[in-house]
């Protein structure tokens, strides 16, 4: 008898922490529509939302059926409760001002073109393909909101102020994008997934000369982990799925 090949497949754990993280960063900045200081910026942050609410929907719905629940991106996206979510703290914290918005899509997606660009080359054919797509839209909201990084912080006194006060509250929060457990070691060993590990030197090579050019220091180093990605969230992500959620939970099983 033959042997059976199986062709490699990244676990639903790994989807769903990918998928989170897209998910609730786009739904943060859904938030803004209406609210950008000019029209142009407006549009602007709601199709980056755009961009991330599409990539959470592939990775989600691929998430359903690897798991062999039952459960389609809708259910993911809406009948989770918030310790089940995946996603790191960075995503998660409430939008403050405009720097501090533009200063959070730069550090996600800075990393995001990183992970995407590994996961292209994934043995696992459904996961490349997201990654090949996704890469191209990381790669214009990093752009995007690193101009404003460096416009800001390199601009009036004002938003110099405004961007530093951003990049204390925030920069912490990125250290949790570079740790590994268990599940993430599988998938690397399988040649399906990242050792997120491995992606810190090349992403700080990608921040600080973005930083540098906006005439801002880099925090130091801190003992600080926040561990969202492990199901450990702060309080903000019971409040925001309340209301992402509030209109499927009012009508369950509701078509349009």
């Amino acid at each position: 008898m033959d042997a059976v090949t199986t062709t490699p497949a990244l676990d639903a754990a790994s989807l769903l922490r990918l998928g989170d993280n897209a998910l609730i960063l786009g739904q943060r900045l859904s938030e803004l529509c209406g609210h950008g200081p000019v029209l142009e910026e407006d549009i602007a942050t709601t199709n980056i939302a755009l961009d991330l609410i599409g990539q959470a929907r592939l990775l989600l719905a691929l998430a359903g059926q690897r798991e062999g629940r039952g459960r389609d991106e809708d259910a993911l996206a809406f009948l989770r409760d918030a310790a089940d979510f995946r996603n790191v703290t960075l995503v998660e914290l409430p939008n403050g001002d405009f720097a501090q918005v533009m200063l959070r899509v730069f550090l996600m997606s800075s990393f995001q073109v990183l992970a995407w660009e590994a996961l292209s080359g994934s043995n696992d054919a459904d996961v490349a393909g997201i990654a090949v797509r996704s890469v191209k839209e990381a790669r214009y909201h990093a752009e995007h909101s690193g101009e404003w990084v460096i416009r800001l912080g390199d601009g009036t006194d004002a938003s110099r102020a405004r961007m530093l006060a951003a990049l204390d509250a925030l920069w912490p929060y990125t250290a949790e994008l570079f740790v590994d457990d268990a599940v993430d070691a599988a998938a690397a060993a399988a040649g399906t997934g990242v050792v997120w590990a491995s992606l810190q030197p090349t992403w700080r090579q990608r921040v600080e000369p973005v930083l540098a050019e906006a005439t801002l220091p880099v925090p130091a180093a801190t003992p600080f982990r926040s561990r969202g990605r492990f199901g450990v969230h702060s309080e903000h992500l019971g409040h925001l799925l309340a209301g992402m959620q509030q209109l499927h939970r009012a009508h369950p099983g509701a078509t349009w």
